[in-house]
């Protein structure tokens, strides 16, 4: 089950959508990169349920430490690493800023502060329906 956020009602807005577009799976370091500039100077800290990958163990210290930035998350995320139930929580100024939520290896939900980074989620998943 994924964590209930405090996040969730601190002036966030967020969409769902699935992880699985036909064959494809949307990995977390997709949406990393689909995040963009937004999500570049972030610190993130994630959390797992279950760990699927050697990585998460790794991502796991780096978070229980001070975080870490955006372009090591995506390289301990890359290639391919498809997780079953994981929250992502990127910050600024210890703000939490977007939270990324992968639920049960189905769907993600994404909620951020900035309505730009959604819409530019919801461009590029036009099934994304608002939470």
């Amino acid at each position: 089950m994924p964590r209930e956020t405090a996040e969730a009602g601190a002036g966030m807005k967020g969409i769902t959508f699935p992880a699985w577009h036909g064959k494809h799976y949307v990995t977390m370091a997709e949406l990393l990169v689909r995040l963009g500039s937004f999500g570049l100077d972030l610190t993130w800290r994630v959390e797992f349920d279950e760990i699927v990958d050697p990585r998460c163990v790794e991502i796991e210290r780096r978070s229980a430490e001070a975080g870490m930035d955006t372009l090591t998350l995506l390289s301990l995320t890359t290639p391919f690493l498809q997780l079953i139930d994981a929250d992502a929580r990127g910050s600024a100024d210890d703000k939490v800023m977007v939270v990324l939520t992968e639920v049960d290896s189905s769907l993600w939900d994404v909620r951020a502060v900035d309505e730009r980074a959604l819409s530019e989620l919801r461009r590029h998943y036009p099934d994304a329906m608002d939470l």
